[in-house]
């Protein structure tokens, strides 16, 4: 049975460019073998990320991100079973959500800023697949 979740989470520190980094390496070397695809979308305060793959392994990864110190307030945004993927061309696609122009930002947020705490799963959700069809999401098979 295959699962979407979506999450997002607050940054700690102030660089993030090496924890991007850690977290897409890791992505790409153990989402392969557990059938987990998804895309991390992130700026320097914040993250958030679609998983899809077997409930199994995307309950296991995120009890795993639950413990994982490079974030904090961890809130799951949305969690459905489905029948086909959304991401499945990419181990770990990544978008830069600081680079987003401000009337992508409002189509989808109550101010030009991103914060997905505020938001609902389902605009969070809308705003990743504008993500993907405007060529903002980038990642490897």
């Amino acid at each position: 049975m295959l699962v979407r979740l979506m999450y997002a989470s607050r940054a700690v520190g102030d660089s993030q460019a090496a924890v991007i980094h850690d977290i897409m390496q890791q992505s790409h070397a153990h989402n392969p073998h557990n059938g987990i695809t998804g895309v991390l979308c992130f700026s320097d305060k914040v993250y958030m990320q679609v998983l899809e793959g077997g409930r199994a392994a995307i309950n296991a990864l995120y009890a795993k991100i639950l413990r994982d110190p490079r974030h904090t307030d961890v809130v799951l945004l949305h969690y459905e079973e489905i029948a086909e993927r959304r991401f499945a061309c990419w181990t770990m696609g990544q978008a830069n959500l600081a680079k987003l122009n401000t009337s992508t930002l409002l189509r989808f947020c109550e101010i030009p800023e991103i914060n997905p705490h505020a938001m609902s799963g389902k605009h969070s959700l809308a705003l990743i697949d504008e993500l993907m069809a405007t060529a903002t999401v980038v990642g490897r098979a």
